[in-house]
């Protein structure tokens, strides 16, 4: 069975109700997945969760974090078979395309998703964004850093958020789609890069702020 390592930065994914409205609460996501019985059926693989602190707001990332995303995965890639990263999508775009510069040529998966809405509400999209993401991130065929999100696979240095409301919140700009997942099937429209038996990434040590 494949492991994956889910890194939570915070975000709506995560918000539960507080006195000040919505916000991210230290333990509260990680109890959430517990609740989420088609995380652990069998075509889903192993996951063990990591929980940033302090918890961001994505309009709050800066290359800082960007960095400390990149040297998380490059302390945690011999461990694990791919990484998700939950994240707001006010800057998650950002986050994409900074990770596929920090990391390069990563035979394993680098998946970068969240919701529109808090896990905590009904009508939410982030167990379906959360189900999908682990799917992609079990396939054999997928690398390298992409998003996934509202059914559709980006590739990381192509996405870019277009609407703040509707469910279908990112578009691939200038490029085909990687692919789209509907009904638990995973459909490519590209063919996956092939990368051989024992192949390393290119890990970057920093992006500079300018």
């Amino acid at each position: 069975m494949k492991r994956v390592l889910i890194i939570y930065t915070g975000g709506t994914i995560g918000m539960t109700r507080t006195e000040n409205g919505y916000a991210p609460r230290a333990g509260y996501f990680r109890a959430a997945l517990d609740g989420i019985s088609d995380l652990h059926s069998e075509e889903m693989p192993a996951w063990d969760f990591l929980e940033l602190s302090p918890l961001l707001d994505s309009s709050n990332m800066t290359v800082r974090e960007w960095n400390c995303i990149a040297a998380l995965i490059a302390q945690k890639y011999n461990d694990y078979d791919g990484f998700v990263v939950l994240h707001g999508t006010d800057t998650m775009a950002y986050t994409a395309a900074a990770l596929s510069y920090l990391i390069q040529a990563s035979p394993k998966p680098i998946v970068i998703t969240g919701s529109q809405k808090s896990i905590c509400l009904h009508d939410t999209d982030a167990r379906m964004n959360l189900y999908n993401s682990f799917l992609y991130a079990a396939d054999d065929d997928s690398h390298d850093v992409s998003l996934v999100f509202d059914g559709k696979v980006i590739l990381g240095t192509r996405a870019r958020k277009e609407r703040t409301k509707s469910y279908n919140a990112f578009s691939s700009v200038d490029y085909p789609e990687i692919g789209v997942i509907r009904d638990g099937k995973l459909i490519r429209y590209l063919a996956p890069k092939q990368y051989m038996d024992g192949a390393k990434p290119t890990f970057y040590d920093k992006l500079e702020e300018l």
